[in-house]
């Protein structure tokens, strides 16, 4: 039976059901980790430099120094970056890695809401983009 005529094998076909740009989110969400975690550096600099640099709006029950606050968005913003681009380059391991920063970006973001509200709900919403987008990649399901 030739390649032409073979029944449907859903198997095979099943990245068919995909929506193409499900699977480019995949890249956007590298590219994503990668800006998002190059910021995350250049925020964390900001904070262990001068604390001087936020202000804290009103008071908040998550109460650290912002030099705490910088070194733990200088590593986790150097861990994302290294994720993102991991994922650009499609290690097998940076998209599992990915979900697991971007949840926990997502939870420091939270708890920098009082110092920079609108950043850390953008990067909240990119936090949940990123997860999303490489929950949703079954490039590594196909069938060869």
């Amino acid at each position: 039976m030739s390649s032409a005529t073979a029944p449907p094998n859903p198997d095979r076909d099943h990245k068919k059901d995909t929506a193409p740009w499900a699977s480019g989110g995949t890249m956007f969400a590298g590219v994503l980790m990668m800006v998002n975690g190059i910021l995350g550096v250049l925020e964390g600099i900001a904070g262990i430099a001068k604390d001087d640099v936020y202000e804290r709006i009103g008071d908040y029950v998550y109460k650290f120094n912002l030099t705490t606050w910088g070194w733990i968005h200088l590593v986790l913003g150097i861990l994302v970056a290294v994720v993102g681009w991991g994922i650009l380059k499609g290690a097998s391991w940076a998209k599992a890695t990915g979900v697991a920063l971007a949840a926990l970006a997502i939870v420091a973001q939270f708890l920098w809401l009082p110092y920079t509200p609108v950043w850390a709900l953008i990067s909240i919403a990119i936090g949940v983009f990123v997860i999303w987008a490489l929950c949703n990649d079954r490039s590594d399901d196909a069938v060869q």
